[in-house]
């Protein structure tokens, strides 16, 4: 009797099972990978694959040249374009500013509001009574300084009162004062409109550049967002270069004034005190107690 043919393939087939059976929980009893075990490399084990394309090739490729985009700062017409319309009011902010400034420095000169040989002589003269009221009053007009004609005031009212002559030397001192400190206006409103100006110049600019990036569709790119920022900061550092001489001036010219002030009421009172009339009054009594006691 032939045995059947069909029981070898199943213990075969059964043997192979079990085998693979083994080969496959073996492994993972020792804490290993199938993958492991049966000879491939550990992920974890492999080393780390860099990749092939440089890192420098990529960053030539995608980005730009160092300082292709900067602003030029060291052009000045380059750095006035740059910075927008409201350039053009600053630039005129800063011609005002310095031909203001040059007038100013010219007409409040020490040497031409209160001449110093011109007072000294005519106070001198005035005191020792060199000077009648007709020969002081053609030396201040000759002169024709602000001092001048502060004295030229206070010996029309010559042989008057203190309190009359020094009124009237006041008032005239006042006038000169008004026209020494005209155009005063002028810096302050320079000093007060130029950073407006510079900060209106800088919304615009970082309007537009947020415009600019948001329509390139270069949101990953922080170099066009901060050449923008540098372009709308040019006005804002044009306008602080122009209110800041503006402020300076300002405050140097007004001292300036108060100074002369000073200085021509000081020689203004010694004037008066020698052609008012309780002074003329005292020189007459001094003479004619010289000529009695002579006589």
């Amino acid at each position: 009797m032939m045995p059947r043919p069909t029981l070898i393939p199943r213990a075969a087939w059964a043997a192979i099972g079990g085998i693979v059976l083994v080969v496959a929980v073996t492994p993972v009893a020792l804490g290993q990978s199938p993958r492991a075990w049966a000879g491939a490399s550990d992920p974890a084990r492999e080393p780390l694959r860099v990749a092939t394309t440089p890192a420098a090739t990529v960053a030539d490729d995608s980005a730009e040249p160092v300082g292709d985009g900067a602003i030029p700062t060291g052009n000045l017409l380059a750095t006035i374009r740059n910075g927008g319309v409201l350039m053009v009011p600053l630039l005129g902010c800063s011609f005002l500013l310095a031909m203001f400034g040059i007038e100013r420095a010219v007409s409040l000169r020490p040497a031409r509001v209160v001449p110093k040989p011109f007072v000294n002589r005519f106070v001198e003269q005035v005191q020792a009574g060199g000077l009648g009221r007709g020969a002081a009053l053609d030396a201040c007009e000759e002169n024709g300084s602000p001092a001048a004609r502060v004295f030229a005031a206070a010996v029309r009212r010559w042989g008057r009162p203190a309190v009359e002559i020094e009124q009237a030397a006041i008032d005239a001192c006042e006038r000169e004062l008004n026209h020494l400190r005209r155009y005063r206006r002028v810096f302050n409103g320079v000093a007060t409109i130029a950073p407006m100006l510079g900060l209106l110049g800088t919304v615009f600019g970082l309007i537009r550049s947020f415009n600019d990036v948001a329509s390139s569709g270069a949101m990953g790119r922080p170099d066009l967002l901060a050449r923008g920022f540098g372009e709308a900061l040019i006005t804002t550092a044009m306008g602080l270069l122009v209110a800041i001489p503006a402020m300076i001036m300002q405050s140097f010219f007004t001292g300036r004034v108060d100074r002369l002030a000073m200085r021509l009421d000081a020689a203004c009172q010694h004037v008066i005190d020698a052609i008012s009339q309780e002074s003329l009054a005292e020189v007459r009594a001094i003479g004619d107690s010289k000529r009695r006691a002579a006589g």
